[in-house]
């Protein structure tokens, strides 16, 4: 495949390219020892063999080959050189960037019409289907309506609030009517974008280009672009990992970067590459001038230079990446990339053209076979989506394109060359789910390889948590006097301003007093249950629920987990809606007014189950209050309906939604959350999610995890957090402090977390919160479940007033090793509360009015079909 470089003519100068002293020999020999040795190249040395030429060249080139050849065999393909036949869609050529290189993007009085049609765009993918192509690549500028009104006047009349919406439509158009399998390159993309894409594409991708901020700047080729600031590609690039995209990207030579540049680009895409392994393929492409672009004039980039630059990509990427140089900008310097260590040719066309650059036409693929073959190699078609991923399959490749992907592959996961390219449905499943029960996922139950593939590199920005508690002491060793008058003041303030404590102007007190211990711990719990007797007296409430799991089929990879199941292993279960309905009646026979209902993100649940689940929990229980579903299933949801998630809310209210658990918080700081949850969704995103529900009139509660990979800063932060929306809102009906539970998780089992709060951080969190969210949030829960009787009830003590609800049935905290049970009784439930020295009385979720005794209704909720496997 084949990515682009988009903007318009710019007007100003482009950057000069200042002379760059070759290193000394010697270094670059160095170097080159230091490959022969296997050793790990740093930046620096990665900037020095960019330069080799002549023997040291031979040398490098010879090494790099070897690399790949490696890789080759491991994956199971020696000796072969793979291609996409595809087909190029331009979708649009404008954009609201102006890189000074590109000719693809134009101005709208140039155009006919601003975008392709959807019929132009079908009948542009039927030609590629005539033939034999399988992809359908998609190539557009960024964002064009916010720069040109005539885009955003085209997209209005035809309906699609965005060009991405466009690009969607477009490439579901392609699969239904053509069987192509789409791969977009829409340019920079936010989380919930890549989200929204991922079912209608096999692949995507986006150059990185470069990390230089110099060519970002006045002068530079990035100038007036955007979309190309490096800040801002690097985290498309982390986004799409995190979502699971199978991704292409690289870099593009001779613009102006000098070589510690685009050695850093090249270290960039690995770090990101390593994180979240999605990094399919990395093109080199060398810069070609352009008539009638501000660069016109600058030289070509060099062909050797071209060939070190893939050489050293080789080396410092290493075998598991597949390396491409697109063969119409080479020359006829075929052999010479291959010897380099590429190992993919990129997306050819027998049919279009190349709209980037049109004035070189791609080889025909009998001609690439022909110089693939004189240098030892045999050229191969695959698919859009590399061998790895098509045989992984999901989470790599959504359900919904398991079919089309499979009608094109062969067992070694490239393209079948009998393969019939048609027209298939593609569509969000249909019906629900027996009413038998749970859905038997065990047909085939493999199991191999689940722990492991749960664990990969998390690459902590912390270190281990003992090293954390030693800079603590050495910083209280240091300077104790400082410290006490911190500490001093915190309490202070506690006594006297508790809501002060979260101003930012008194973060060293609060500091002081969060990471308090001895005396000072128990003064601020002291401090804290004289508050909270002064706001909710002495009574501890419950709740009397059940939690109903429903599916713990999920693929998102939070590294703390270990509910989550793929849809093989033994323990994945996915519950019908007679099933769920069948438990709220049972709930509420035995006292429930309350049913909290949460899953995992399962890619087989349709768009109306959500929907369905409420509605269906409602007629088996009329006046039961259902409390359901996390931000993050809302956020995937709403993307895999297509709605926004204002409206998706709407609907779940009008179905019946009483208010939304505020868990997938974990520690709203997205420095921690990428390492704890790799591809959930980002801090404002669950923040967007709750205010989206206050505004609609649905409360929430909300939620931190704490004790993993955190700091006590990150405490404070995410309470600030909370404290904003909920001055904003005031849809908040509690704070839940939630202990890591530790000991199945998959982040601990790596050695990379440590093992849960201590008892002093429990109790310090929960008075702390009692405190700083005081006029607030004017409840804060102990949760039995991570706690255990003795200490929730210590931590009643110190600040809390709700002990959550009696459960009836918990599965998450279970699973992650919790030993505290998953049922309390409203006897056991007033024997916690006992032991604090307090009274128990019944509420309801939204701690307003009295609770009622609830009737389930004859029949139970409706009976669903059979939910259809992928």
């Amino acid at each position: 495949m084949r990515e682009t470089y988009c903007g318009s003519m710019a007007d100003t100068p482009a950057v000069s390219v200042p002379a760059e002293a070759a290193p000394p020999a010697s270094a670059i020999r160095r170097a080159l020892r230091r490959v022969r040795d296997g050793a790990t190249l740093d930046v620096t040395e990665a900037a020095v063999l960019l330069a080799a030429r002549g023997d040291d060249l031979d040398e490098l080139l010879t090494h790099a080959g070897r690399v790949r050849d490696a890789g080759l065999v491991e994956e199971g393909r020696p000796g072969v050189v793979t291609y996409s036949r595809n087909v190029f869609i331009p979708l649009t050529r404008l954009c609201r960037d102006r890189c000074h290189y590109c000719t693809f993007a134009t101005v709208p009085h140039r155009l006919e019409s601003m975008f392709l049609e959807r019929d132009e765009v079908v009948e542009i993918a039927r030609q590629g289907a005539a033939q034999g192509c399988k992809e359908a690549l998609f190539t557009l500028g960024d964002r064009p309506e916010d720069r040109w009104p005539q885009a955003r006047e085209w997209l209005d009349a035809r309906g699609y609030e965005s060009t991405l919406d466009y690009v969607r439509a477009c490439a579901i158009a392609v699969l239904e009517e053509t069987g192509l399998l789409p791969h977009l390159n829409p340019g920079v993309m936010s989380w919930e974008e890549a989200t929204r894409l991922k079912p209608v594409a096999a692949s995507m991708g986006m150059m990185l280009e470069t990390t230089s901020q110099r060519l970002f700047e006045k002068g530079g080729p990035h100038f007036g672009s955007p979309d190309k600031e490096p800040a801002v590609r690097l985290r498309a690039l982390t986004d799409a990992g995190r979502v699971g995209i199978p991704f292409t990207t690289g870099i593009l030579i001779g613009i102006g970067e000098n070589r510690t540049e685009r050695a850093e680009s090249l270290f960039a895409i690995r770090s990101t590459a390593r994180a979240h392994g999605h990094v399919q393929e990395v093109i080199v492409q060398n810069f070609r001038a352009k008539p009638d672009t501000a660069m016109a004039h600058d030289p070509d980039a060099d062909l050797d230079d071209l060939a070190a630059t893939i050489a050293v990509a080789r080396v410092v990427l290493g075998p598991k990446i597949r390396l491409q140089a697109p063969p119409n900008l080479v020359g006829e310097e075929f052999g010479l990339m291959v010897r380099a260590g590429i190992d993919d040719w990129g997306g050819v066309s027998p049919v279009t053209v190349d709209h980037v650059s049109p004035e070189r036409p791609w080889p025909a693929v009998d001609e690439l076979a022909r110089v693939t073959a004189a240098e030892g190699f045999e050229l191969r078609e695959r698919l859009t989506a590399y061998p790895k991923y098509v045989r992984a399959g999901s989470p790599w490749i959504d359900t919904r394109l398991h079919g089309h992907v499979a009608a094109l592959a062969t067992a070694d996961g490239l393209a079948d060359p009998d393969a019939v390219v048609e027209g298939r449905s593609w569509q969000e499943p249909d019906g629900g789910f027996a009413s038998t029960g749970r859905t038997d996922l065990n047909s085939t139950i493999d199991t191999t390889g689940r722990t492991d593939d749960r664990r990969g590199d998390f690459g902590s920005v912390y270190g281990d948590w003992d090293s954390v508690a030693a800079e603590l002491a050495e910083q209280r060793s240091r300077a104790p006097e400082r410290l006490e008058g911190d500490v001093k003041v915190g309490l202070e303030l506690a006594a006297s301003d508790p809501a002060a404590l979260l101003d930012p102007a008194h973060a060293a007190a609060a500091m002081a007093v969060l990471t308090a211990d001895g005396s000072a711990l128990q003064t601020l719990v002291r401090l804290a249950d004289d508050v909270r007797r002064s706001v909710n007296g002495d009574d501890v409430t419950y709740v009397v629920n059940r939690n109903i799991n429903f599916s713990n089929v999920c693929y998102v990879g939070c590294r703390f987990c270990a509910f989550a199941q793929r849809e093989r292993d033994a323990d994945a279960f996915r519950l019908s809606l007679d099933e769920v309905a069948a438990r709220a009646a049972d709930a509420a026979r035995d006292g429930a007014t309350e049913v909290c209902m949460q899953g995992g993100i399962d890619p087989q649940l349709p768009t109306s189950f959500y929907g369905d689940l409420v509605r269906g929990v409602h007629e088996a229980v009329p006046g039961m209050h259902v409390h359901a579903f996390s931000p993050m299933e809302i956020v995937s949801a709403a993307a895999k309906a297509g709605v926004s998630i204002r409206e998706w809310l709407t609907e779940l209210k009008a179905a019946g939604l009483g208010s939304i658990p505020g868990t997938a918080a974990e520690i709203l700081d997205d420095e921690v959350r990428w390492v704890l949850t790799k591809g959930k969704l980002p801090a404002s995103q669950w923040i967007e999610v709750v205010s989206t529900a206050h505004e609609l009139g649905i409360p929430s509660s909300s939620t931190m995890m704490y004790g993993h990979v955190d700091e006590p800063r990150h405490w404070l932060g995410h309470l600030r957090t909370l404290a904003s929306i909920q001055d904003r809102t005031g849809g908040f009906t509690e704070f839940v402090p939630l202990p890591f539970v530790h000991h199945n998780s998959p982040i601990y089992l790596a050695g990379l977390a440590r093992p849960g709060p201590t008892e002093r951080d429990n109790r310090a969190v929960h008075a702390f919160a009692r405190l700083a969210l005081h006029g607030r949030i004017d409840h804060i829960q102990v949760s039995w479940v991570k706690l255990g009787d003795d200490l929730a009830a210590e931590v009643l003590a110190g600040g809390a007033d709700d002990m959550g609800g009696t459960l009836m049935e918990e599965t998450i905290s279970r699973m992650a090793g919790s030993e505290n049970g998953s049922e309390r009784s409203v006897e056991e439930l007033t024997a916690i509360a006992h032991g604090a020295g307090r009274p128990v009385r019944q509420r309801t979720t939204t701690y307003r009015g009295e609770p009622s005794a609830l009737t389930p209704a004859r029949p139970p909720g409706p009976t669903m079909l059979p939910l259809t496997p992928a």
